[in-house]
């Protein structure tokens, strides 16, 4: 069962981008640009919490597809699902553990309980307005960033001493991270299922008000009633869509993960100059320019 979500056939985002921090610290600390085995680890440990909460993520959602074919709980069924990313998570912890260092073990430790909060914050929303829009980007700071930002300061501890440094890994980690998930949210307006590897419009059937919609609130206040029943009428799904096409909801989104991509880039800059830091600003333009 997990070998089926780890068919290579994965974006492996985070794995790349944490390869790509270690190198770029270690290039910054030492001059070295080779990686330690240590936070090579760290890498395949990010990309196994990442695909655990993905498997746990298709039950709770009752999701059927993933990466352009069936999820693990629809062929194996909801309980050996949940065992599954139990199992994948307790293979990373056991990884994490060999590592031997405290502080990455206490860094990474971090993810998981951000993760579980995430996913509760998901599950309730806000009637304020203001308060909605800091709930959501709460969750997204821990249902996606958090991992991204944890393990990039990872992999700075493990390549040196100075606290600056892991504080830049850290907060260029957070804010392509958020950037990444806002994207994912416009792409669920903009992408066609095919591309997207998941039906389009998931958020919104399962309940769930987005950047696109809650910016989509401003110009269509008549949304605010749909996102406290959840979408739940008949017929909210579909007005939901047509409210937010009409709106600037999608170019609001995209232009505040623009602005999360340039403080990641202003972050990356403050180290020293090396093909992989350069790799890690070109990739924040590839976050925002990404289509699945």
């Amino acid at each position: 069962m997990c070998e089926y979500y780890f068919d290579g056939k994965g974006k492996a985002f985070r794995p790349m981008l944490v390869v790509l921090m270690a190198r770029a610290c270690n290039s910054h600390y030492n001059n070295s640009r080779e990686v330690h085995p240590s936070q090579r680890s760290v890498a395949v440990i990010t990309e196994m919490i990442h695909t655990a909460s993905l498997v746990h993520d298709d039950v709770i959602d009752g999701s059927d597809s993933r990466r352009g074919k069936k999820t693990v709980n629809q062929i194996w069924g909801e309980r050996k699902a949940v065992l599954a990313g139990d199992f994948i998570l307790s293979a990373a912890s056991v990884a994490l553990a060999r590592i031997g260092n405290t502080t990455v073990i206490s860094v990474l430790s971090q993810v998981i309980e951000d993760l579980v909060r995430g996913e509760f914050l998901q599950l309730g929303s806000k009637e304020n307005e203001n308060e909605r829009f800091a709930h959501y980007l709460e969750k997204t700071f821990k249902k996606t960033a958090s991992l991204i930002a944890n393990s990039c300061k990872a992999v700075s501890i493990l390549a040196c001493p100075d606290p600056t440094v892991h504080e830049i890994a850290y907060l260029y980690g957070k804010n392509i991270g958020i950037a990444f998930q806002l994207i994912d949210d416009v792409l669920d307006f903009t992408s066609c299922a095919d591309q997207l590897g998941k039906p389009a419009a998931a958020d919104l059937r399962l309940g769930l008000a987005t950047g696109p919609v809650l910016f989509a609130c401003q110009q269509f206040p008549e949304l605010n009633a749909m996102i406290m029943r959840r979408f739940g009428l008949p017929g909210d799904v579909e007005r939901a869509w047509q409210y937010v096409t009409q709106s600037d909801g999608v170019g609001q989104t995209t232009y505040l993960a623009q602005r999360y991509c340039s403080e990641a880039i202003r972050e990356i800059s403050k180290l020293q100059p090396s093909p992989e830091r350069d790799a890690l600003i070109q990739l924040t333009e590839t976050v925002l320019t990404r289509d699945k």
